[in-house]
Parts: structure tokens; C-alpha cells; sequence
């Protein structure tokens, strides 16, 4: 037994049976390994920013890590974007990361590159194994870090020399290097303390981040703020978040500074559970870096890695909860469809509320129109949904990829701007060879439309002439269907909301992946 089979047998002992590749010559002894393991799947990414994207969008759905494989510096180079969004969503990944022999380094062969510096800084754990005996204990190792609570980025760099050489893959523990921490009983008092205070809990903010945004803890906040009056609010973008009918719906705060400041304008307490201080996306000339007021008491509850469920449970029974109708609860359907007319954000909401299939998983990197859906999103069909965490664009097909395989029983529904798209295009051909459930939703305004009102809130003048042709998507206009039928997604193009409606309900009805250009409004 070579390295990369033991590795590979460590890798499934270890519950990480599936691998997402694009691999070069360094890696065809790990090929090989792969090819011999059938209870390993191999899905192949044509852009290592899909492999890594999926990698991401498949721990978000299953809470187990995966494996990816990729070439050398400049391959783990391609995919460290989403490796960043995964980073900010605290996701696990193991990754394999292929080097030349150690013999051969030192010759700087026209690939070679400091793999480890590259790495860095997107992951959590680096290392290069130094000999194939001790292949498969790094390989457990990374499964542990990868498997922490929360979750970690792993890389793991194995020389070529490494994978071919004889090794055992012996039997090494794959326990999670971190595991989720209890509530400290003092904390919850205090909290508890602080919300039973009626006038005090009315100026406070149960902000929610990470695990929190699952429903069983969602609920108990429902719970906590019904009691005491207190206000419910997310992190502006989630990792995975459950959602619609039948759930506790928590608005994020507003990505816009200005309107995070007006929404926390009066708050004088934010407890933070599984959240991060609230900060601007960016700093803007004259506007503040922090979103709550200068004199409000930020109090840390729990940490991303408490485990939050517990902790909120603890703090709905201290509070005296456990029996209260939640606020925020989502029980009605909407009422009334929509008017027929051109696609805009502010009414795309309700085609998609309307058409959504029970249980669906939304990939949102609709940035410009993401933000309009809060209104409508709560009258959804129960749905998970997966957010942009890092704010790396190229974020939506590859994650859309990765859940599909995570849970391929569900419809999948990314929502993807026409710019974001074109940094991941690839991953519909992935889609097509798996025969994922996936409808891609481009949102075709022919515009980075977010970058325009970025450059007004800097303070800059309307575009001229070569500020619109940095910003702008014509001339020629990308033609969506052309391109997604190259890959194999069977496409259409509508310009209208009866069109889009009649598309979406065709596409989440049709197994495999498909793909619709909405026309939108400029």
C-alpha cells in the first residue's frame, strides 16, 4: 500500500467519502488511490474555485467535511476565494494539496511555489507531510481539525514522493480537535438578569449568528424575545440559516451602514449568541466603522464555538420562555399573487415565494436583489437557506453544487448575479455531468449594479465614460442560454414576472439542472 492509499483509507475512516477534484500530474497517484476506493464519490470541478465552493456548500447541508483535490500552489491559488467564503461561514475542509517530491523542490521547477504561505491564510491547520508512513496520521489529523466546532479549514500539502511511496495506514483518531463548549451558568444569569428588566430589554438585541440560525434555536430566541420584549436580528450574512412558514424569522442587520445604524440606533445592549460584532462591510469617508451606538454594552453569550442550542435553551428557561409563543413566528401564507410586469428586486419576492417547493435550499449571491427578498422570504415554503458569508463573489453555482450533492432528495435554487456568475461558470458543467437538481436563477442586469451604489456611497460622481466600462456588462451582453446550453443546462431567457413564474415552477418540477435569465431592470 502506497501513501495516497492509505490516505485514502484514513479519509473514509474517517467519514469523508466525498472528494472534490481538479487535479494535475503531482496528484495522479492519489487518482489512482481514489480510483481503487468505490465508496469514495469523485466529483471533477473545471475551475478549482468550483471545488472549493462545493466543498463549502456540502459541510453547509451536512455538517461533515469533504475532501478537495487540487494542484500545487497555483491550483490551491484558483480556489482560495471560496476557501475564504468557507473560512467566514467556519465550514470544515480537508484539503489535499499536491507539491512536487521533496527531491525535486529544490530544482524550482516552473510550477513550484511556497504551497504552505499560499495556503495559510485561508486555513486554520497547515502542513506538509514529510514521508509516506506518516501520510495517514497527517490525514487523520486534518480530518480533526476540519471536524472542530466550529468548523476548520485544513490543508494538507502532500509531496509527490509522498503519495507513491510505501506506507500502512494504521488507525489514528479523527476526533474533533475542538469541541463545542458548555454555557457558563454565570453568563446566562447575567443575561437573564439583564432581560428582566422590561425597560432595559426593550433596548436590546438578541443577535444570532452561525448555528443559532438553525430553527430549534431560532425558536427558543422567538421564545426569549415574546417573554421579554426583547428585539431578534442576524448577522448580516449566515452560513445556513432554516427559514419560512412554520419557523422563527430573523431579519439580518441591514448591509447598507446607514441603515444599521437607524435599525440599532437606539439599542443600549446587543448579547451576542454564535455572532460577531456588527461591522461595516467596508469604511466609508464620514461613516462610522461600527454599527451600534457608541454607548451600547456589547455582551458575548456565546461564542461559534458554545454550543448555542444549549446555550439558549439555558437562557428561554432562566427567562422563564419555555412556554411562550414565539415572536417573529411565520403562519400565514402570502396573500394575493403578483402583477404581471418587468422584473425588478422589489417584486421577484413573490414569484419566488409562490414557486418555491417545500423543503427547497436557496444559494443567495443576488446581492442588489438578495436584500429585497426579506420582506416576502418569511411566506416561503420551510427552506434552508446558504448565504454569501465572505463576500467573495463566484460564491453561488459552486455552493449550489456542493448542497445538491449534500442533499440530493431537495430542489436547489441559486439566485446568482450576472457578474458573480462569470467568475464560476463552469461549475453548470459539473452540474449537468451529476445531474444535480439545481435551478440557477441569473439575475441579467448587465451591471455589477451593486458597484454603482458602492461608488455613490463613497462619495464619488455619477460614472463617466470609463467608470461604466468598468462597470457595466454589454456591449457585448452576455447571452445566458448560449452559454449554459455549451455546459449542458438546458436554459431559457424571460424578461417577464408570468414568464419567470412559469419558468421556475417548469424547472423546480424537471429533475437535473436547468437554468433561467431573468431579464431584470437596470
Amino acid at each position: 500500500m502506497n501513501g495516497s492509499q492509505a490516505m485514502v483509507k484514513t479519509l473514509l475512516a474517517g467519514h469523508v467519502d466525498v472528494c472534490f477534484a481538479n487535479p494535475g500530474t503531482s496528484e495522479m497517484h492519489f487518482v489512482a488511490a481514489l480510483d481503487q476506493a468505490t465508496a469514495m464519490r469523485c466529483v471533477l470541478g473545471l475551475f478549482e474555485g468550483v471545488v472549493t465552493g462545493a466543498a463549502d456548500g456540502y459541510y453547509r447541508m451536512t455538517g461533515k467535511p469533504a475532501a478537495t483535490l487540487l494542484h500545487l500552489g497555483p491550483g490551491l491559488g484558483n480556489g482560495l476565494a471560496n476557501l475564504h467564503n468557507a473560512r467566514k461561514a467556519r465550514s470544515g475542509i480537508v484539503n489535499i494539496i499536491g507539491q512536487h517530491a521533496l527531491d525535486h523542490i529544490h530544482n524550482d521547477a516552473p510550477l513550484n511555489s511556497d504551497v504552505e504561505a499560499v495556503a495559510r491564510p485561508m486555513s486554520h491547520w497547515v502542513k506538509t507531510t514529510v514521508s509516506a508512513a506518516l501520510a495517514p496520521m497527517d490525514t487523520a489529523e486534518a480530518i480533526s481539525q476540519a471536524c472542530s466546532s466550529p468548523g476548520r479549514i485544513a490543508s494538507l500539502i502532500l509531496p509527490a514522493n509522498c503519495a507513491w511511496e510505501d506506507s500502512d495506514p494504521g488507525h489514528y483518531s479523527t476526533e474533533p480537535a475542538r469541541a463545542a463548549a458548555s454555557p457558563l451558568a454565570e453568563s446566562i444569569e447575567a443575561m437573564a438578569k439583564l432581560l428582566s428588566d422590561k425597560s432595559r430589554a426593550a433596548n436590546t438585541v438578541l443577535l444570532l449568528g452561525g448555528g443559532a440560525m438553525m430553527a430549534r434555536c431560532t425558536w427558543l430566541a422567538g421564545q426569549i424575545a415574546a417573554r421579554t420584549g426583547c428585539k431578534i436580528m442576524a448577522e448580516p450574512r449566515t452560513g445556513r440559516l432554516e427559514r419560512g412558514l412554520g419557523r422563527v424569522n430573523v431579519k439580518p442587520i441591514p448591509f447598507s451602514v446607514d441603515n444599521a445604524v437607524a435599525v440599532l440606533k437606539d439599542t443600549k445592549d446587543i448579547i451576542m449568541v454564535g455572532a460577531t460584532v456588527p461591522v461595516g462591510f467596508f469604511a466609508y469617508p464620514g461613516k462610522p466603522r461600527l454599527m451600534a451606538p457608541p454607548d451600547c454594552t456589547i455582551h458575548t453569550l456565546a461564542t461559534p464555538g458554545h454550543d448555542l442550542f444549549a446555550t439558549l435553551d439555558a437562557l428561554c428557561q432562566a427567562v422563564g420562555a419555555s412556554k411562550s409563543t414565539p415572536a417573529q413566528l411565520s403562519d400565514s401564507a402570502l396573500v394575493g399573487g403578483f402583477e404581471d410586469g418587468a422584473p425588478n428586486a422589489g417584486n421577484i419576492g413573490r414569484v419566488l415565494v409562490g414557486a418555491m417547493p417545500e423543503h427547497a435550499i436557496l444559494v443567495d449571491e443576488a446581492v442588489t436583489s438578495g436584500r429585497q427578498l426579506a420582506d416576502t422570504i418569511p411566506f416561503a415554503p420551510a427552506h434552508d437557506c446558504i448565504d454569501i458569508t465572505g463576500g467573495a463573489i463566484g460564491f453561488g453555482l459552486p455552493a449550489a453544487v456542493g448542497a445538491a450533492i449534500a442533499a440530493p432528495e431537495r430542489r436547489v435554487i441559486a439566485l446568482v448575479g450576472d457578474g458573480s456568475a462569470m467568475y464560476t461558470i463552469q461549475a453548470l458543467w459539473t452540474m449537468a455531468r451529476e445531474q444535480l437538481n439545481v435551478t440557477t436563477v441569473i439575475f441579467d442586469n448587465r451591471s455589477y449594479r451593486i458597484l454603482r451604489g458602492e461608488l455613490a456611497n463613497m462619495g464619488g460622481p455619477a460614472p463617466g465614460v470609463n467608470a461604466a466600462r468598468m462597470l457595466d456588462l454589454d456591449q457585448p451582453d452576455l447571452d445566458w442560454v448560449s452559454m449554459a446550453k455549451g455546459h449542458g443546462v438546458p436554459a431559457v431567457r424571460v424578461d417577464s414576472l408570468s414568464g419567470f413564474d412559469q419558468a421556475l415552477r417548469r424547472a423546480n418540477a424537471t429533475p437535473g439542472p436547468s437554468l433561467i435569465a431573468l431579464r431584470m431592470e437596470s
